[in-house]
Parts: C-alpha cells; structure tokens; sequence
C-alpha cells in the first residue's frame, strides 16, 4: 500500500518518499511507502490536480493507493482571492478548492507553511554553527517564517551574510532532511503536524 503525494518541485520529489516513509513505518502495524508526481511548479499541479488524481484512482493499482495528497508551499501560489491574508484564511480557502476540484474522499491537501524549508528551520542545529546562531528565533516557531521573508529567502541571505555563498536549496536541502527527525518539525510546525496526523490515520485506516 502507497500513498501518492503531489508536489510542486525537485526537492519535494527527492526527500518527500524517505523521510515520511520512515516517520510512518514506525507507528504502523504494516509498512507502506510514499511515492511524489512532480508537477513542475504549483500553477501546473493546480491546473492539472483534478485530471491527474482521477487518472491515479481510476487506474488498475488504484486498490494498492492509500490517499493522494496534494502538497504546496502556502509561499508562492497566486491563486487565493485577493481579500485573503492571513495564513489560516489562505491554507482553508485554498485546501476546500482544490479538494473541491478533485472531488474525492480519497484526495486531500495540504500546505507547507510557508515553505517547505521551514521544517528545516524546527531544528538549527542541523546547520553550519554560523547560521544556527542566527537561526534560534525562528527555529521557535518555523512556520512564522512568513510571506514577507519566507524561510529560503532567510537562508539565502544567513548563508551569505555568514558563510558569504547562497544556500542551495536543492543539494543542501537534501543533505539536511536526511538528518532531520520529523517529531521535532511535529513539536515545532502545527500545519506538518496536521499534514503527517492525517497520513498516519489514513494509513490506519487502510490496514484495519
């Protein structure tokens, strides 16, 4: 049994399968793995998010598919109503459409708020000592890291004002989720925790 997981880029596609495999297979009576469908930018998978879930769950493994997720950073899309602002309003609104869309018990969303980095930001001391140091406020609270700095923004300019170079998102992305525990990022990111509670239930469900 697999979950399949919708995302917007290559650092989703890459670290998503094993670091939520991992967290889900240890509170699970039977295994299960995560599979991603890459849709090359967030406009592409809300565009298409219908079309290509209704394709996976009518296709002849759909009985071995647990759930379809679809997972967006709440930074970036340009498709909430201008009269939304804050990120309740924005992750509801944006959730309800595009399930909405979909249609079916079997897809649900859910958002990275505000980026996918700010589970990264749930533990500082998984990076340079140079950039943990400036990190312990936001790693209180990653996911105040806001629309105005979103959490890239504020590594890219921590690992050039402190290590005078960018920070890759993709490679050293990488790297760091590998050694990321996701109980901390549960304890810190109250959206991750929703996200990877409704995994884990559904996978419950699944087995029973």
């Amino acid at each position: 049994m697999y979950f399949i997981i919708f995302v917007e880029g290559s650092t989703e596609d890459k670290i998503l399968p094993d670091f939520l495999t991992k967290w889900l297979n240890t509170k699970l009576p039977e295994k299960v793995s995560v599979r991603t469908v890459n849709f090359k930018g967030y406009a592409n998978l809300y565009k298409d998010v219908a079309q290509k879930a209704i394709m996976h769950l009518n296709s002849p493994q759909s009985d071995e598919i647990i759930a379809i997720i679809g997972l967006l950073d709440l930074h970036g899309p340009n498709f909430y109503p201008e009269e939304l602002h804050t990120v309740d309003e924005k992750y509801l609104w944006a959730k309800q459409h595009l399930e909405e869309q979909v249609g079916s018990p079997r897809f649900r969303q859910h958002f990275a708020v505000h980026e996918l980095e700010a589970w990264l930001l749930s533990d500082s001391s998984l990076f340079p000592v140079e950039i943990s140091l400036a990190l312990d406020e936001a790693s209180a609270n990653p996911e105040k890291v806001n629309f105005n700095r979103p959490p890239s923004k504020l590594l890219h300019d921590l690992y050039l004002g402190n290590l005078n170079r960018t920070y890759k998102k993709v490679t050293e992305g990488n790297k760091l989720f590998t050694s990321l525990d996701p109980e901390k990022v549960r304890e810190k990111c109250p959206y991750f925790k929703v996200f990877t509670d409704d995994l884990l239930e559904l996978a419950l469900r699944s087995q029973r």
